[in-house]
């Protein structure tokens, strides 16, 4: 059978960025024929005794009590499970000293789901005014019928102040080129070949033209972290628009607390702060959490409701016992960070003994998140090319091309980079970065014969 596909459907009928790359992993690996790889390209987070012991507890709490039945045998409010939103409102009441009400809160499945609503609830092409004015057709309690089509109106665009940034912005709008994200400026520090990308205010263009923002912080696939006072100024220029500002704070504190610098969460105004558990441990559980302005929440709300109803209960349960207790904020911060700092170490000590100290290697500044960023500057092939060579000598890295969504502009940076996960095991990595460095040097050395 061979349905036809509407203009939405042939747009989210196709991978995009990463996933279609892990396709190509996938195939792989499985035809690998007796090699063996290190595969660095996992966005899946380790499956860590103590966090997978946290979540075996909170079942057990919740198998136990007599709510249990009340969580998975019925439905719930489009909002939220209830004692969930409390013990998150309680938690960031308290440690960050807001004011939340539980108005302020929504729960989705997964983050991702946040960013799809807002893109197209924000973003995208709005109704045009009818012309003529309408005069009739239908009763009084129907809307008149719409005259504009899926392209009609004017285009609200989703604006990535800083890129590269997550691969899946690409996919969240079902009109792709509302999309549209802003190069960097690069800090480069030569000598000890390192940097880092800041946004630039220069040429970011936040206006009437614009529905919504989404940036992350600490980024994937960068681990960048944008300061207090960045974040403070794209939001101070949406507000002039009344544009909402996402804020994607899946590796952020309270919890995973994936950042390896000081940072601080923004609220209040026009940020909404979204967070997600994957990273805590929970990602096939897909719970996400929006924190913002009661107007802006509820718009999310309505959306979710349209499309799903209600995100899964089971997983909030457990979550509020781990929320409430306290226990998963300490984890996060005495467990799970520690353990992806130490991974980024290896790569970048590694790096720094293998790599050439001649050839132009630079790694991102390691801020947060669980990816290593590595751009080499000239790189005398395509990063698509320099994944292919490594799959020879045994490493899967991610090429960094398809971390770029929405950027119009043909940028050279784009195709030097590569991401690497800092889910495998120390050995692997540095079994990893050694090849990578040796098949490099030979890269470049060909060109200079």
């Amino acid at each position: 059978m061979n349905p036809a596909l509407t203009q939405f459907g042939a747009q989210m009928s196709q991978l995009t960025g990463v996933r279609a790359i892990m396709k190509d992993i996938i195939e792989t690996l499985r035809a690998g024929s007796g090699q063996e790889f290190i595969n660095l390209s996992a966005g899946n987070p380790v499956i860590l005794p103590e966090v997978e012991q946290l979540w075996r507890d909170c079942t057990a709490e919740l198998l136990a009590s007599p709510e249990y039945g009340e969580v998975v045998c019925r439905y719930g409010s489009s909002q939220g499970y209830q004692p969930f939103i409390n013990a998150v409102l309680a938690d960031f009441n308290q440690r960050y000293g807001l004011n939340l009400t539980d108005r302020n809160i929504l729960i989705t499945p997964g983050s991702q789901s946040i960013y799809f609503y807002a893109a197209n609830a924000f973003g995208g092409y709005t109704a045009p005014p009818l012309s003529p004015p309408y005069q009739g057709g239908a009763t009084a309690n129907q809307s008149p019928p719409y005259q504009g089509g899926a392209r009609g109106g004017s285009l609200k665009n989703i604006v990535l102040p800083l890129s590269p940034d997550y691969t899946g912005y690409g996919g969240v709008s079902l009109i792709p080129e509302a999309v549209v994200a802003c190069k960097p400026t690069l800090d480069i520090d030569a000598g000890a070949h390192r940097f880092k990308y800041r946004p630039d205010f220069s040429q970011l263009s936040i206006d009437q033209t614009t529905g919504c923002v989404i940036f992350s912080r600490p980024c994937n696939p960068t681990g960048n972290v944008l300061t207090d006072d960045e974040v403070k100024k794209i939001a101070d220029l949406a507000a002039a628009f009344d544009v909402p500002v996402l804020v994607d704070s899946a590796y952020g504190p309270p919890f995973p607390s994936l950042n390896f610098t000081e940072m601080t969460p923004i609220f209040g105004g026009n940020i909404v702060h979204c967070m997600s558990l994957s990273k805590a441990g929970l990602p096939g559980e897909r719970i996400g959490i929006a924190i913002g302005d009661e107007k802006i929440i509820q718009v999310l709300e309505f959306f979710q409701t349209n499309m799903c109803i209600h995100s899964p209960r089971y997983g909030q349960a457990i979550a509020t016992r781990a929320i409430a207790s306290g226990a998963l904020a300490d984890i996060s911060i005495n467990v799970i960070r520690p353990y992806y700092q130490s991974k980024f170490a290896i790569v970048e000590s590694t790096l720094e003994q293998a790599m050439p100290k001649d050839l132009p290697w630079f790694l991102h500044r390691g801020e947060g998140a669980i990816f290593a960023w590595l751009w080499l500057k000239d790189l005398p092939m395509t990063d698509w090319e320099l994944y292919q060579e490594l799959k020879k000598v045994g490493v899967i890295l991610v090429p960094g091309s398809s971390f770029f969504p929405g950027l119009r502009e043909d940028w050279q940076h784009k195709h030097e980079c590569v991401r690497i996960s800092l889910t495998a095991t120390n050995d692997e990595i540095e079994t990893a970065m050694k090849r990578l460095a040796q098949m490099v040097e030979k890269l470049y050395q060909s060109v200079d014969c």
